[in-house]
């Protein structure tokens, strides 16, 4: 790839489970990296099969909470700076340019946020908080490590810089799938809240889901996205409700 030459090797990771509609488009658009890691929470499918037959490393590892398992794979790459991009972003020509670019040019910033562009239901989707969304997706592993169980944090001890370029965000499959997630991810938090010692009440159960759609759906303009945005704003509000219905579940034994 041309230009790659003058910048930092690059060591491409990502974690997987049952990703096998999703890991060929991964390690395409991410061709340019000098190795691609992935790191395999015992998926069911050919996730790891496919990731081997496109010389992709695969190490297989039981998921135990996301902060974990990604700071498992930083552990296993070989060079310092760091592309880590879920399955379901895809990054563009224009990114990949901008990567090679700001890396050669060495400009003393050890991370980067990316804007993602969210697509949800073949749409996409430009209100309701997705808006302003961007993740730290580039960084040098000397100065960051992640933490949190669940929508883990990337800890930066150093200047964080801003790339211009977008990653396309396809995180929708199908509802179920997509529904599914929320309620991964409303377990997760549950037995952090619960390890916290929080303990649910009626202004959880009512007051935080309602608080979260008329964020979402009124305050962030998702209602100019149409019937999108309204079911957006509902799934997210209802795994709001999920989260402490799990909490209160745990503390009368019956998760």
């Amino acid at each position: 790839m041309t230009g790659t030459s003058s910048r930092p090797k690059i060591s491409a990771l990502a974690i997987t489970f049952n990703e096998e509609d999703n890991i060929k488009r991964y390690v395409q658009s991410l061709s340019f990296a000098d190795e691609i890691i992935i790191v395999d929470s015992l998926s069911t499918d050919k996730t790891t099969e496919i990731a081997r037959e496109l010389g992709v490393k695969v190490i297989t590892k039981a998921f135990l909470n996301f902060s974990e398992q990604r700071n498992f794979a930083l552990q296993q790459a070989s060079h310092d700076w760091i592309l880590f991009f879920d399955l379901d972003e895809v990054v563009t020509p224009e990114l990949e340019h901008e990567i090679n670019k700001v890396l050669a040019a060495d400009e003393g910033v050890i991370a980067y946020h990316v804007k993602r562009k969210f697509h949800f239901m073949g749409r996409h989707i430009r209100f309701g908080g997705w808006q302003t969304d961007r993740v730290v997706r580039l960084f040098n592993k000397n100065f960051c490590s992640y933490s949190g169980l669940v929508h883990e944090k990337l800890n930066t001890n150093g200047p964080v810089g801003i790339l211009k370029e977008k990653v396309n965000h396809y995180s929708y499959k199908s509802f179920d799938n997509y529904n599914g997630k929320l309620t991964l991810y409303s377990k997760l938090q549950a037995e952090s809240l619960y390890n916290k010692k929080k303990r649910p009440n009626a202004y959880h159960f009512f007051f935080r889901p309602f608080y979260r759609f008329c964020w979402q759906y009124f305050y962030r303009l998702g209602i100019l996205d149409g019937k999108e945005g309204f079911i957006l704003a509902y799934v997210h509000a209802f795994s709001v409700f999920k989260r402490y219905l799990q909490l209160w579940m745990k503390y009368r034994k019956i998760a």
